[in-house]
Order: structure tokens, then C-alpha cells, then sequence
């Protein structure tokens, strides 16, 4: 399956490379041995890795503390390296790091920490409070200053935090720099930086089942924001991933917030920042079985096919619809959705 295999034959350059569809944030060390104990509990029962954890060097370290807190997060991600490295799960694993913002006194001790005996560990490097194409290109020269010191060989990808208006305006030139994976919206930070201008209720959601204008979703500032980063992420191939629900203890506001962000902004990730939220984040970006069914159909018949057009159930079907239903085999896959006993799995171990 390698020489059409639907990804090559269909997908163009500007198509995000998948990513889990949950990004899972803590800032102590118990909350991130349990993130790492449930990210291989999860692994092992699902065969798939669904969330990422991101150790957090930034909201996590206390004032004074960063220091200590990134040696803390460096040793726990080279000790979990190397109690798997010969685990069958091993290369499935997925470990994130934040540090500061390139403009904070901490943030190239935090680089040269994390990417010291640790530099094997990460999957990505999460960079906060990027304003501009400037703020990229400076954590690039310490951060590949580090990695040439480091024993790690493969490229390590980027993500960046939108959380000003100057980072929204700025957001397609952000999203278009080659090292960026990623961008994720900061929505407290993004309404505190309108100096009251927007109210506190918009860091909220509002209840499922009724309308605020002045939630998250409805206040037309930071749907705007939402939107400007999700449509810079399509164009330019990057993953566009929401913010934060702070409302953890109500899985029904947190699976309605994130159904929202999926099916009506076109975000494909979003952050989780309690374990309770991980299994509602997702339940609303997984296909519904139906729709993995359908998907898997038309693609084995597209393939059998050369890629040519078809019909199924009396709908022609040509590339662009193959692409879209590819998609949905991806995000089944990265949500253990697909069966192996699915025509379509075979791609997916090729």
C-alpha cells in the first residue's frame, strides 16, 4: 500500500500531518506522573497513544523556582525514556514540554535544561506569548543551539501559544514559519490583553443548552480569534488546537465546548488541563461508527478503483471527497475508533 497510499495520493503539502486530538497540561510532578501512568494505561487499552502530555515549565514553576522545576521535569521525562525504551508502547509515547516565553529571564535556562539528557523524550516544544515571526526565529537559535549539544538527532517540531491580539494579527505569518507544527489559543491571557474590554464571562462557557453573548464561544472578539487562528492553520498545513474549558468538574460543558471547537471552528486538538476532561475531549472529536463504516468503504473501493471515480450507494464520489473521508480514517485511527478487523486498518501499519 505504499506507493498509493491514500495520504500520499490524496493529501497536498498544505494538510496537517495528524496529531492527537488531545493535548493534556500539568504543572506538578504527581499530576504528571498520573498524566503519564493514564497516557500508557490508555495506550495499552486502546493500541493507539489518544492525548499527549505537556509538562509544564511555565504555569507550573513557582516565582524563584524555574530553575529547579525544569531540572525536576528534565529528570522525570529521562527517567520514563528509559524505564520503556523496550516496551512495545515505547515509540507510541508522546511527552511535551512548555518552557517560557522567549522574552522571560528563564527561557533559555529552561531550553538547556529540558534539552540536555532529556532531549530524546519530547515530541514537540511548546513556545507561550509568541507575538510575532521575530519571537519563532529566536527560540529557534537557542533551542537548535541546545539540540546540537544534545543526543538527539531528529528535528524537534514547535507549537506556539496565540494569547494578544498583536499574535491574532500577526497569526497567518506565525502559522506559515516552517518549524510550527501547531498553534494553540491562550484564551485567559487573550482576554486579560484587552485591559477590561472583555468581559470575564468569556473566558467561561456557557451553559449546554443556552446562549450567552458573552461566553468563549458567542463574544464576537474571541470567536474571531478562534477562527483567524483555525483558518491560518488550514492554509498553511499546521494544527489548529483550542483552549482551555475551566470548567473540569462538568464533563458535559467540556464535551459540549469541545464539539463546538470541532464541528463548528475547525479545530482538530484541544487542551485538557484535568484528567476529567480527556475522555469528553475525545468522545466529541471521534467519528461516530457510522461515519468510520462509510469512510472505510469508499476508500478501499477508491483504491481497488485507481482513485478513479466511483459510486456507492448511488453518490458519485471523486478526490475530493476521498480526501475528506481519508480524514475521517485518521482521526478514527488517532482516536482508537478504527478497528483492526476494519478493510481500512492495513493502512495505518503499512
Amino acid at each position: 500500500m505504499t506507493v498509493t497510499h491514500p495520504r500520499h495520493v490524496l493529501l497536498g503539502a498544505s494538510v496537517a500531518a495528524p496529531l492527537p486530538v488531545c493535548d493534556h497540561y500539568c504543572g506538578t510532578e504527581p499530576r504528571m506522573v498520573k498524566a503519564l501512568a493514564l497516557q500508557d494505561e490508555m495506550t495499552q487499552a486502546l493500541g493507539a497513544c489518544v492525548f499527549d502530555v505537556t509538562l509544564d515549565c511555565e504555569d507550573g514553576a513557582p516565582v524563584g523556582g524555574e530553575k529547579e522545576h525544569a531540572l525536576m521535569v528534565s529528570a522525570l521525562a529521562a527517567r520514563v525514556v528509559k524505564a520503556t525504551s523496550s516496551e512495545p508502547n515505547a515509540r507510541a509515547r508522546r511527552v511535551a514540554v512548555r518552557v517560557h516565553p522567549v522574552d522571560h529571564p528563564a527561557f533559555e535556562q529552561d531550553v538547556n535544561i529540558v534539552l540536555g539528557e532529556a532531549a530524546a523524550a519530547w515530541c514537540h516544544l511548546m513556545i507561550p506569548k509568541v507575538d510575532s515571526v521575530s519571537d519563532i526565529d529566536r527560540a529557534v537559535r537557542v533551542i537548535d543551539a541546545a539540540l546540537k549539544r544534545s543526543n538527539r538527532v531528529e528535528v524537534l517540531p514547535l507549537h506556539v501559544l496565540v494569547e494578544s491580539p498583536l499574535a491574532v494579527h500577526q497569526v497567518t505569518q506565525i502559522a506559515a514559519h516552517p518549524r510550527v507544527e501547531s498553534l494553540s489559543f491562550g484564551l485567559m491571557d487573550f482576554v486579560s490583553a484587552h485591559g477590561g474590554a472583555i468581559p470575564a464571562s468569556a473566558m467561561t462557557v456557557a451553559e449546554p443548552g443556552l446562549t450567552s453573548s458573552h461566553d468563549q464561544f458567542s463574544h464576537p472578539l474571541v470567536a474571531r480569534a478562534k477562527l483567524e487562528i483555525s483558518a491560518a492553520c488550514h492554509a498553511l498545513g499546521k494544527v489548529p488546537a483550542h483552549c482551555v474549558v475551566t470548567e473540569f468538574k462538568r464533563p458535559d460543558v467540556v464535551l459540549a465546548a469541545a464539539r463546538r471547537a470541532s464541528r463548528e471552528l475547525g479545530f482538530t486538538r484541544m487542551w485538557s488541563i484535568h484528567p476529567d476532561q480527556i475522555q469528553p475531549i475525545l468522545a466529541a472529536f471521534t467519528p461516530e461508527p457510522s461515519e468510520v463504516e462509510q469512510a472505510s468503504l469508499i476508500i478501499c473501493e477508491a483504491q481497488a478503483a485507481g482513485w478513479a471515480p466511483i459510486s456507492v450507494a448511488g453518490t458519485l464520489h471523486d478526490r475530493a471527497s476521498y480526501r475528506y473521508y481519508w480524514q475521517v480514517l485518521e482521526k478514527a485511527f488517532q482516536t482508537a475508533r478504527l478497528q483492526r478487523d476494519d478493510p481500512a486498518y492495513p493502512y495505518f501499519t503499512a
